[in-house]
C-alpha cells in the first residue's frame, strides 16, 4: 500500500510540476511536442522502446524531476561535499554550482551532450540510491515518460489569457505546486 500511495504521490505532483513548467516555456514544450511528432506521429501511443529516440523529451522530463525537486526532505542525509564510499562519489546535490552548468535555471540541456544525445548525470538522484533508493523507482520512470510523452502528444499547455505561471510550492508529502489552473488544448484539431 506505501509503495502504490507514495508512487501515486509522486508521479502526480511530477505531472503537475510539468504541465507548469510547459506553460511557462511553451518553446521547450513546442520542442518536446516536434520531437514526438518526428518519432511517434500522431497514429499511435507512445511506448517504452520510443525513449531511446526521444532524448530532448527524456532531458525535459529528468530537468523537470531535477528542478522540481519533489522530495527534498525524503532522507535527512546530504553531504556538503563530495564523498567518496565504496568506490563511489556522492555528490553534493541537485543544485551544486560545480555539476549543473545552470543550476538555478530549468535547462534541459542538463541532460544533453553536444550531439543531442541524452546523458544520465550522476549528480541526478532523484530516487534517492543505495539501501534507502526507491523501491518502485523503474515502475515510476516508465510511468512518468509515458504519461508526459502521451499528454504532449495531445495537448498543449497554457496558463488561462492573462494570468502567468506562478512556481510557487506547497509542502506536503511533496513539494508539489500551489494550486493553478491551466488550459490544455487539443492538438488534433
Amino acid at each position: 500500500m506505501d509503495l502504490f500511495v507514495s508512487g501515486s504521490e509522486t508521479i502526480s505532483t511530477t505531472l503537475r510540476w510539468a504541465f507548469l513548467y510547459m506553460a511557462k516555456y511553451p518553446e521547450i514544450q513546442a520542442k518536446v511536442q516536434a520531437e514526438i511528432d518526428r518519432v511517434i506521429g500522431q497514429s499511435r501511443q507512445p511506448s517504452m522502446e520510443d525513449r531511446a529516440n526521444l532524448p530532448y523529451t527524456d532531458a525535459v522530463l529528468h530537468e523537470i524531476q531535477r528542478f522540481g525537486n519533489i522530495v527534498p526532505l525524503s532522507l535527512p542525509r546530504v553531504t556538503n561535499r563530495d564523498i567518496q564510499l565504496g568506490g563511489y562519489t556522492i555528490p553534493k546535490v541537485l543544485f551544486d554550482k560545480n555539476e549543473w552548468e545552470t543550476p538555478d535555471t530549468f535547462n534541459p540541456g542538463h541532460f544533453l551532450n553536444e550531439e543531442g544525445k541524452f546523458v544520465k548525470r550522476a549528480a541526478f538522484i532523484p530516487f534517492s540510491t543505495g539501501k534507502r533508493a526507491c523501491l518502485g523507482e523503474s515502475l515510476a520512470k516508465m510511468h512518468l515518460f509515458l504519461f508526459f510523452t502521451s499528454f504532449m502528444q495531445h495537448f498543449t499547455f497554457s496558463m488561462p489569457a492573462g494570468v502567468k505561471p506562478v512556481m510557487d510550492f506547497r509542502f506536503g508529502i511533496t513539494l508539489a505546486p500551489r494550486e493553478y489552473e491551466i488550459c490544455a488544448t487539443s492538438r488534433f484539431e
